[in-house]
């Protein structure tokens, strides 16, 4: 069955169909009941069924007689080593590793806190959790302890489970400070904490509250998988929230156990056993879903990576592990992309390595630029698929089913919706766009399994946040169009289309046109405010490596390619060239706060933000032509 017979089919009877897919999960009560409708737009998945996500990523491949199949593979090239886990010796060590919690009060429905690098031992501590049926919430390793403060505060966690340090290029960033502080600024204290001590760094313990990781695992007993009802949360992630105050995404057991292991196979194209790679961090969804759940339920060899895309110890970095461990699909954002093409423009790397197992690269996590896409298609000789989706979604909401039917590829479209997502292109009203009209991107409700339920105690503002602007759909926060074809184009978020002087601008039509530069390797485009037409366009540019031209003209070209591209009617008249931009850990441009600092508006740090001294960067750029006074 194709695409769009498995699309129809899913739409016209999805209890019908999401019943069936949830025959390929082990279930101790098999749900007879696929959707719930509680009103008032709340929706639940499988709410009468009874499972466990650790024994379906781990236990049920051991007693099938694929103990001694590799789980995980580690690979550090910041600590320059390998190591490889078999599904048994993993079940053997997170069995352990829930009996510490268990031994030490941790029960069903508990919550946990997890603060690790890019270790093996961050999948054991959630696949631990969700052995004993405890909720988990993942923190980035490293994030500033008054925002982990302020998730111990939300969360209410019975127990931390943390490293003693991570290790970036260079750097050892010590996780125990930070985490002493947050619990010391947060009015609510875990019991225990459990502590990962690495060669690397050792840190001191805290009598009577924190337990050696290594010690407790090495006293513990083995303990069983407790069953819980498909409705239940699997685990909390946290996500930036418009007020400030960070939003807990709730993931349902059931739901997002049987939608990862649908995508696995029809949206990566990986069989059981096949290696998969996301080149991502625990801390963010696509490490849940696609470094821990997803590979790990489907059978799949899933790959722990420390390092980054360039500097550990260069470009061909991620050629390297791909040869090496005979990865099929690979997963990573387009700015890691971009930081390899800016790094290696001709793909001199690229060809070092044997990449004849490699079937595709999938890129996600922010808008991918034609031009970026283009280029790897090129070096790779591989097809590059675009694919969208949120911390909200857990998985793909549109994206190019290349293991269901492999469907043509339009350079600037992510392709087309998933089996489950209803996508419409909505104006202001709420009323329907044309196909090529710019509008606001939402999901007729109810969403498909393994997406949010709700958000952690808050339904209020779950509905609020999602549900309230367009009432029977879900509101994703992404302005863009479809074609004729049905295939959608996100142009932007909601928040950076621009209106300058009545018409409405995508930003991301411009950043498409200033990638093609030859000489750019990234940019951004943000609206500024201007006193006659409201607000107008300004782009910056990060320039490829060896590119030694003066700027003025490289930026003059840049404005001639977007007049002649999209238009006058884009006032785009400025161009600055900057050595980087301002990024989350995950690789977000974070357009809003330049924004701010151009229009001289007060701004909060962002929390993720990977270095703070790139906005003192643009701020001085900004100030040298008349911005951020």
């Amino acid at each position: 069955m194709g695409y769009r017979e498995t699309y129809e089919r899913c739409k016209n009877n999805p209890e019908a169909y999401w019943l069936d897919q949830a025959k390929s999960i082990d279930w101790t009560v098999a749900p007879t009941k696929a959707l719930s409708d509680h009103g008032n737009n709340l929706y639940e998945w499988y709410a009468d069924g009874m499972v466990n996500g650790c024994y379906n990523a781990v236990d049920r491949h051991v007693e099938q007689g694929r103990g001694n199949q590799v789980a995980i593979i580690h690979d550090s090239p910041i600590t320059d080593s390998l190591e490889k886990i078999t599904f048994s010796q993993l079940q053997n060590r997170v069995s352990l590793l829930a009996g510490v919690l268990a031994a030490n009060g941790v029960d069903k429905g508990d919550t946990v806190i997890i603060y690790m690098p890019m270790i093996p031992q961050a999948l054991e501590a959630m696949l631990a959790c969700a052995r004993l049926g405890a909720i988990h919430c993942v923190v980035f390793g490293g994030f500033a302890a008054n925002e982990l403060a302020v998730r111990i505060e939300d969360c209410k966690p019975k127990a931390i489970l943390a490293a003693s340090c991570g290790l970036e290029p260079g750097r050892v960033v010590e996780y125990k400070p930070l985490l002493d502080n947050a619990i010391k600024q947060s009015a609510h204290k875990p019991d225990f904490c459990v502590i990962y001590q690495r060669e690397e760094h050792q840190c001191d313990l805290i009598p009577e509250r924190d337990i050696n990781w290594q010690d407790a695992v090495a006293k513990s007993r083995p303990t069983a998988c407790i069953p819980v009802e498909g409705n239940f949360p699997a685990y909390i992630l946290y996500t930036s929230g418009t007020t400030g105050a960070p939003k807990g995404v709730v993931r349902a057991t059931g739901g997002h156990l049987v939608a990862l292991n649908w995508t696995m196979k029809n949206i990566y194209n990986v069989d059981p056993g096949d290696v998969f790679w996301a080149a991502s961090d625990v801390g963010w969804v696509v490490g849940h879903s696609y470094i821990c759940y997803g590979p790990l339920v489907a059978g799949n060899t899933t790959v722990v990576f420390e390092g980054k895309p360039v500097g550990t110890p260069d470009a061909g970095t991620f050629w390297r592990v791909i040869q090496q461990h005979n990865v099929r699909s690979f997963f990573t954002a387009p700015t890691a992309i971009r930081a390899v093409k800016r790094e290696d423009p001709k793909g001199e790397f690229i060809k070092k390595y044997d990449l004849s197992g490699l079937r595709a690269l999938y890129l996600a996590g922010e808008r991918a630029d034609p031009d970026t896409i283009e280029w790897a298609q090129e070096k790779l000789g591989k097809p590059v698929y675009d694919h969208w989706w949120q911390t909200e979604t857990g998985y793909t909401i549109v994206g190019n089913p290349a293991g269901l039917e492999a469907l043509p590829v339009k350079i600037g479209s992510p392709t087309v919706p998933m089996p489950g997502y209803d996508v419409h292109i909505l104006d202001e009203t709420g009323h329907p766009q044309k196909p090529g009209e710019l509008g606001a991107i939402a999901i007729k409700l109810p969403l498909p399994p393994g997406t949010l339920p709700t958000l952690w105690n808050a339904t209020d503002r779950f509905q609020k946040s999602y549900l309230t602007t367009f009432p029977g759909y879900y509101e994703t926060g992404d302005a863009g169009m479809m074609d004729e074809d049905g295939y959608l184009y996100i142009m932007a978020r909601t928040d950076d289309v621009i209106n300058v002087a009545g018409h409405r601008l995508s930003t991301g039509a411009m950043e498409e046109a200033l990638a093609g530069h030859p000489d750019v390797a990234e940019c951004a485009v943000i609206g500024v405010s201007d006193p006659l037409k409201g607000q107008v366009p300004m782009g910056f540019v990060c320039l490829s490596k060896g590119v030694d031209r003066p700027h003025d003209e490289i930026t003059t070209e840049c404005v001639k390619r977007i007049r002649d591209q999209i238009g006058p009617v884009a006032a785009f008249k400025m161009a600055l060239v900057v050595d980087r931009l301002p990024k989350t850990r995950s690789g977000k441009i974070l357009r809003a706060t330049m924004v701010k600092i151009a229009d001289s508006a007060p701004y909060k740090m962002p929390a993720t933000i990977d270095d703070p001294a790139v906005l003192d960067e643009i701020k001085t750029a900004l100030q040298g032509i008349g911005y951020a006074g």
